[in-house]
């Protein structure tokens, strides 16, 4: 009889324990931890982590069965199905589809091209195939971005290229812009800086009219730099200042990281994500050596209130491309 009540405040000690911790794998953003080390890693890759709480619910449940313990096994086989359904119920929830639909008045491309291991012939082909009108490359430099810009020009396609070094002006991983002459003139505005450690940059029009493009492409989340990846998801939203701005490229981050970094209503800033948008916000685009199922959903097109988004889709056609990340296209439309 003693022994009765140490064993079921350990049960409900137990469970307490497991569904805090199964809550911060399932919905991060209750506690405030979506940004937090560990929990911003494993996050990224909520299929996985629900595999793994499937798993271990499996485990637990075997270990239920014939043991002394078996109430607080089973207990937790319970508590890790829900976490692992849950996330799974998620991922369901923001789409695993994407289309690119005929018309629309802007085509917007996101491609980190991991340091030019996609060579310009490959990003001239993409820029072609969707008929982009603005093209944010991350890891892409001056040469190759001029490269692609001749190619596109040989086939009757006119584009600017311009490349953002970051901060120091001499960042070795640049990130390159390509934006349609039809737009007219856009350059650099030095004045919105830059993510820190990596490049990004604000592009304006010159005449003062037009859409407003950032490429943006923040540090990662590696356990040594998170206040630099944190720092980057800030400028990111800071740029979501008006109406009409496009943002495009690597964030490093998925929706669950940028959660609580809007306003209004919106994601980041003022700004939408245009796969949560089209319900397609679940297609991993890194590693595109992983099925899109599997990977980290972090390369992004997010806009302002001015634009309506008509469709978007992560294509694999160009896994075998050299990059590690798949191309993010996303058909827009402007509000009237």
């Amino acid at each position: 009889m003693p022994t009765r009540k140490p064993r079921a405040l350990a049960f409900v000690l137990t469970l307490v324990l497991g569904a805090l911790v199964t809550i911060v794998f399932v919905w991060p953003q209750a506690f405030g931890a979506q940004m937090a080390l560990v929990v911003t890693q494993l996050i990224a890759f909520r299929a996985a982590v629900a595999l793994g709480l499937g798993v271990a619910a499996v485990v637990f449940a075997a270990i239920a069965v014939g043991r002394r313990t078996r109430g607080i096994a089973a207990g937790l086989a319970v508590v890790l199905g829900v976490a692992c359904a849950a996330n799974a119920g998620i991922l369901i929830a923001r789409g695993s589809g994407g289309a690119l639909p005929g018309g629309g008045d802007l085509t917007v491309v996101a491609w980190n091209t991991q340091g030019g291991a996609a060579a310009p012939e490959a990003v001239a082909r993409l820029i072609l195939e969707v008929d982009a009108d603005i093209v944010s490359l991350p890891e892409t430099g001056e040469q190759a971005v001029a490269e692609v810009a001749r190619l596109l020009a040989a086939e009757g396609r006119r584009m600017s290229a311009s490349t953002a070094f970051g901060l120091t002006g001499s960042s070795p991983i640049p990130t390159s812009m390509l934006v349609t002459e039809e737009f007219g003139e856009y350059r650099i505005d030095p004045e919105a800086g830059s993510t820190p450690a990596l490049p990004s940059a604000v592009w304006r029009p010159v005449s003062g009219e037009g859409p407003v493009f950032v490429a943006a492409h923040p540090f990662p989340p590696l356990p040594w730099a998170m206040d630099r990846w944190r720092a980057g998801q800030d400028w990111v939203a800071q740029q979501c200042d008006s109406p009409d701005v496009i943002v495009a490229g690597d964030l490093n981050a998925t929706v669950d990281h940028l959660w609580g970094l809007g306003e209004g209503g919106a994601l980041v800033g003022g700004c939408r994500d245009a796969a949560t948008e089209a319900g397609a916000a679940a297609v991993g685009t890194w590693p595109a050596t992983a099925p899109t199922w599997l990977a980290a959903p972090i390369d992004h097109v997010l806009v302002g209130s001015a634009w309506t988004v008509r469709g978007t889709r992560v294509l694999t056609e160009f896994d075998d491309s050299g990059s590690d990340h798949r191309p993010v296209v996303a058909v827009l439309d402007r509000r009237p």
